[in-house]
């Protein structure tokens, strides 16, 4: 069987999100790069995948889709495997909590950290643009609330929606690990639970195996501090910042 594609930059925060998704499943799949510095997304090819100009777009077959959370669903529905059911939809209940905490991370917590990374990381690192410490502080404290309320959670359940892993979960990893490799770090120690909950998630095997195939720089620095741990994804985060 052909591989599914995957259009878009290898090392992007939603290409992250798709590659997790297919090799918890098992799937083999290519990656289609994309210069959007050249703006091959807004190529008359590219825009027959995804009319919003942006990336992943990913190809099964004759199917075409387009939103990474969306493309994730789709391949974790039709490679399900009784040893990896992330989306638990046999049961009701735990298909509910799945979802309540995938739409928890992309309009609370998602909204509170990404401006941290951006501000701390892809302004100053890429872009070549100053830190607004203003959206920095905001932003910080919004997360230090959504944190209270994971904090709590997760004092009651191993992952999100209960005492397994799920999609929720995963679906944290790519702005977590670039928040990560921000001198913001250390307020992941004031949350016990949330810091165990994510040292679990990258202890996962998806996870190291994704970071093992990409090719960092020899060296990802923030200030004066190397996060040896976690260079690969933090690097594959810094390295496109589109969406």
């Amino acid at each position: 069987m052909a591989p599914v594609k995957v259009f878009g930059p290898g090392k992007s925060r939603n290409v992250a999100r798709v590659l997790m998704c297919l090799v918890e499943v098992g799937v083999e799949y290519e990656v289609v790069d994309m210069d959007l510095k050249a703006l091959e997304h807004k190529s008359p090819e590219h825009l027959a995948r995804n009319p919003f100009g942006q990336t992943p777009a990913f190809q099964d077959g004759n199917l075409i889709l387009f939103e990474s959370r969306a493309i994730s669903r789709y391949v974790l529905r039709k490679y399900k495997t009784n040893e990896v059911d992330l989306l638990r939809e046999g049961n009701l209940k735990e298909a509910a909590l799945v979802d309540v905490w995938t739409e928890v991370d992309a309009h609370a917590y998602n909204p509170a950290i990404s401006p941290v990374v951006y501000e701390c990381l892809i302004n100053p690192l890429v872009l070549g643009i100053p830190t607004n410490q203003k959206v920095v502080d905001e932003s910080i404290e919004k997360l230090k609330k959504v944190l209270e309320v994971y904090e709590a959670h997760l004092s009651k359940h191993k992952y999100l929606a209960g005492d397994f892993i799920s999609f929720a979960d995963i679906n944290h990893f790519p702005h977590t690990c670039s928040f990560m490799a921000t001198p913001h770090v250390v307020l992941f120690d004031s949350y016990p639970n949330v810091k165990a909950w994510w040292e679990r998630l990258m202890a996962r095997p998806s996870i190291k195996k994704l970071s093992a195939s990409l090719a960092p720089p020899k060296a990802c620095f923030v200030g004066d501090i190397w996060h040896s741990g976690i260079t690969p994804l933090i690097c594959m985060v810094l390295s496109c910042w589109y969406r």
